[in-house]
C-alpha cells in the first residue's frame, strides 16, 4: 500500500469514526492517536469527509464559526492561530428555544457574538475595508459545543477534525449595525439556571470579535472559498465555556448587543 493511499485510508476511518461516535451519542480516544491523524491540513481532511457526508445526506451549509480564539487556549494546545468549523441548517436555534440533548454527547456553552454575510465575498484574500462592506449586522449568540472525544481530551488536530466541536447555535433576535457598538469593548455575561457562570469582554476574541471573522474570511478565501450572503459567523467566545446538562437554563446578555437564550431539554 502506498503511502498516500495509506492516508487516504486513515482519512476515510477517522471520519466515519467521528461520524459514527455522533450518531451513536458515544465518545471515543482521539483520533489523533487512534488513527494517526497528525497535522492541520490532515485534521480538515477528516472534517471535510463528514462535512461533504451531511451535505450529501441534505444538510445545507449556513455558515462557519471560529474556534480557539482566546490566546489562553491557543497556548494550552500550543497553536498560534484559531481554527474553523462548518455550521448546517439543522443546528440553528433561535432565542428562547430549546436545544435538544438528544442530539447531543457531552455539550458546553459559551457565548459570543454572531455576523451575518450581507453580500458575497469571493476571489482574492479580502482586505480589511472589503470584509467590512460585505457584513450586514452582529446578533449576541451562544454556541453549544460538543467532543466525540472522551472527557474532552483534545488536541488541535482532534478538534478540527471533529469540525471544530461544533454542536448547535443560538442566535438572538435583534440585528444591531457593526458602528451601533464598540464590539471589542463589549461586556458579556452569560448565567446558568440563573447563577453567573462565564464573564468576558470582546477583546478576549482575538482582540476583537471582528478581527477573528476577518481570519476567517482571509483563510476561507486562501482555500479558494468565499463567504455567501446570509451566511453566519460564529466570531468565537467571550469566556470560559461552561458543562450544561437537561433542564439548565442559559441566557447570556452582551452589552448593547441585548440578550440571548435558551434552555438544554
Amino acid at each position: 500500500m502506498s503511502p498516500s493511499t495509506s492516508t487516504a485510508n486513515a482519512t476515510q476511518e477517522a471520519a466515519f469514526a467521528l461520524r459514527e461516535a455522533r450518531t451513536d451519542r458515544r465518545t471515543i480516544a482521539p483520533i489523533s492517536t487512534s488513527h494517526g491523524i497528525a497535522g492541520l491540513e490532515a485534521a480538515y481532511a477528516v472534517a471535510e469527509v463528514n462535512t461533504l457526508a451531511r451535505i450529501d445526506a441534505g444538510a445545507r451549509v449556513v455558515g462557519k464559526k471560529v474556534g480557539l480564539t482566546s490566546k489562553a487556549v491557543q497556548t494550552q494546545l500550543g497553536v498560534d492561530q484559531p481554527d474553523f468549523g462548518i455550521l448546517f441548517d439543522d443546528m440553528e436555534i433561535l432565542s428562547g428555544e430549546d436545544a435538544a440533548m438528544s442530539r447531543l454527547i457531552q455539550p458546553k456553552v459559551e457565548a459570543g457574538v454572531a455576523f451575518v454575510v450581507g453580500r458575497d465575498l469571493a476571489g482574492e484574500r479580502p482586505s480589511w475595508a472589503e470584509f467590512l462592506a460585505c457584513i450586514a449586522y452582529a446578533l449576541p449568540a451562544i454556541e453549544i459545543v460538543d467532543s466525540a472525544i472522551t472527557d474532552w481530551k483534545i488536541s488541535l488536530v482532534d478538534t478540527v477534525a471533529d469540525n471544530a466541536s461544533s454542536a448547535l447555535y443560538v442566535l438572538g433576535d435583534q440585528p444591531v449595525a457593526l458602528g451601533a457598538v464598540s464590539l471589542g469593548e463589549v461586556g458579556m455575561q452569560m448565567t446558568k439556571n440563573g447563577q453567573i457562570a462565564s464573564i468576558g469582554t470582546g477583546a478576549a476574541c482575538l482582540g476583537h470579535p471582528l478581527r477573528a471573522a476577518y481570519w476567517l474570511a482571509r483563510t476561507m478565501a486562501g482555500r479558494g472559498q468565499g463567504l455567501r450572503a446570509g451566511e453566519v459567523i460564529l466570531s468565537g467566545a467571550l469566556g470560559p465555556m461552561v458543562a450544561v446538562v437537561a433542564g439548565d437554563l442559559v441566557h447570556a446578555r452582551i452589552g448593547a448587543l441585548g440578550t440571548v437564550s435558551c434552555r438544554m431539554s
